[in-house]
């Protein structure tokens, strides 16, 4: 499990995210939501240590975050940030073997080359595996990172507005990859997303922010209604329900 206490992060005197204290759910898909500058990715960058707090505590399985090895940090939690800028010449399929760097330290054996396999066809990237990154579009280059993150195969995946700038075919085909790995490969996802629809239909959990705090978390059906997205996003937001699923309504 991973738990903040107090968490807490400032820029120059100025507080981003103020006394975050949470217990995030196991083997669900949590999703953090709110508008711009709310604190979504500065919280998902803490908690992965990748941005060093200013006050406050992270564990993970019952272990102060100051106190994982790196290595063994990242064999527990991976992160997948909103840019990735690579100055070398990659294919996709060395890439992906990247993710495998935390066990293997560059020397691939066949378990490690099954892991990749596995993860260029959770993708469906095997067609693409021998192309360079910069021959890709912008989706392949996003799913290509995203199978990257799933051969590094850690128990928490944290992701970072893996949605932004993709069409409506990539963003479904990546949402649909974070819940089969939550439903069959019992992983615990983390996506910070702005499409609220994305959410409704796919997360377990939702965590959201404004203004560097938590101002709500809980369930779908807890958090997809109107006078909590009103509190969120100060706008009003129609939610229907299609199918059994609430819908929103917010473009006019």
């Amino acid at each position: 499990m991973i738990a903040t206490d107090s968490l807490s992060k400032q820029y120059g005197g100025k507080t981003v995210l103020s006394d975050i204290t949470l217990e995030l759910p196991r083997g669900k898909l949590v999703a953090f939501i709110g508008g711009n500058g709310a604190g979504k990715s500065t919280l998902l960058s803490l908690i992965a240590r990748t941005l060093p707090r200013s006050a406050g505590k992270v564990i993970i399985d019952d272990i102060e975050l100051a106190d994982w090895n790196n290595r063994e940090l990242a064999k527990k939690l991976s992160i997948l940030r909103q840019t990735n800028d690579i100055d070398i010449r990659l294919t996709v399929r060395e890439l992906v073997a990247f993710g495998r760097f935390p066990y293997t330290r560059g020397r691939l054996d066949a378990g490690d080359e099954r892991q990749i396999d596995n993860a260029l066809a959770c993708l469906g990237l095997k067609a693409l595996q021998e192309r360079y990154l910069d021959e890709l579009s912008g989706g392949q280059r996003q799913m290509a990172f995203i199978a990257m993150i799933v051969a590094q195969d850690t128990e928490y995946i944290m992701l970072d507005e893996p949605l932004n700038n993709l069409d409506m075919r990539h963003s479904v085909h990546i949402m649909n990859v974070l819940r089969q790995l939550v439903e069959t490969a019992g992983k615990t996802v983390f996506v910070v997303i702005h499409d609220i629809n994305f959410v409704a239909a796919h997360a377990d959990h939702i965590i959201a922010l404004k203004d560097g705090q938590i101002v709500a978390q809980g369930d779908v059906r807890d958090i997809i209604r109107t006078d909590v997205l009103r509190r969120i996003y100060g706008m009003d937001i129609r939610v229907i329900d299609i199918d059994g699923r609430p819908v929103c309504l917010y473009y006019s």
